[in-house]
């Protein structure tokens, strides 16, 4: 990526912002990207680090070598190493997502824990290779990182329950006939596509992008007496923002607007 910058505080956890987007790429290929304690409070200190630069708008997440992550890291769950960070839960964000808008980049494998990990972001892209599933009942567990309580939510009932119940694979095209998946890329296309939509969000304003993604989240459990009472506070400062007037002018003027983010 052109201009962009790497951040070496983790080896199992690389990070590179451009163009507005840092892609966070779980960097265990040889444990097909398995989330141990090292890659959840890498991914935890990166996510705190970026929520606080301008520069950066939108995430991706993402695996190396051709697999997103297989899940929880079962040789250290064994050994006593929890892949979980106090207030953030499994892999430093299922319980704790981001403010800013994260999209999944998705090859090979997204099963278990890296499934839970898919459904904590905000846009799915995977690969028509791709396959995803919640195989904890095979190994006597439970997707207690998110899974069986957002899968149902973005899905149809029933087929939540199969994927959660049968523990088995299911492809990208399958999740994208359900919703779940934006787009399907070609093997190996997932990243640049994510990255193609991402850049697409962080060319908008920021303040917009935050506040429209918390209202999405959070009005999910509003009643229809309370919801624009509530909408009302989360929004009203970006109507008041700088950039809402930047946003106006630069429309009057025909050109790109120039965010600041206040």
């Amino acid at each position: 990526m052109s201009d962009s910058q790497s951040d070496p505080r983790s080896d199992e956890v690389l990070v590179e912002v451009s163009d507005g987007v840092a892609v966070l790429t779980i960097n265990r290929p040889q444990a097909r990207n398995a989330v141990n304690g090292a890659v959840a409070r890498g991914i935890a200190a990166a996510l705190d680090s970026l929520e606080e630069r301008a520069d950066v708008a939108a995430y991706v997440l993402t695996g190396a070598g051709g697999t997103f992550s297989a899940g929880m890291d079962l040789k250290g769950f064994l050994a006593g190493d929890f892949p979980v960070v106090a207030g953030r839960g499994f892999g430093g964000i299922t319980e704790a997502p981001p403010r800013k808008p994260i999209v999944a980049a998705v090859e090979g494998y997204a099963l278990a824990g890296g499934f839970e990990l898919v459904l904590a972001c905000d846009v799915v892209v995977a690969s028509a290779e791709a396959k995803f599933g919640l195989p904890e009942p095979k190994r006597g567990l439970v997707a207690g990182a998110g899974g069986v309580m957002r899968l149902p939510r973005r899905i149809p009932y029933h087929v939540a329950m199969e994927i959660a119940l049968t523990g088995d694979h299911y492809p990208a095209s399958r999740l994208y006939e359900l919703g779940l998946v934006n787009r399907v890329t070609e093997p190996g296309k997932a990243l640049e596509g994510a990255l193609e939509l991402a850049r697409k969000i962080a060319a908008n304003a920021p303040l917009a992008l935050r506040a429209t993604k918390q209202v999405i989240v959070e009005s999910q459990d509003w009643s229809l007496e309370e919801m624009f009472a509530k909408q009302r506070k989360i929004i009203d400062p970006v109507f008041g923002s700088k950039d809402a007037m930047e946003g106006a002018a630069a429309f009057a003027e025909k050109r790109a607007p120039q965010w600041k983010g206040e």
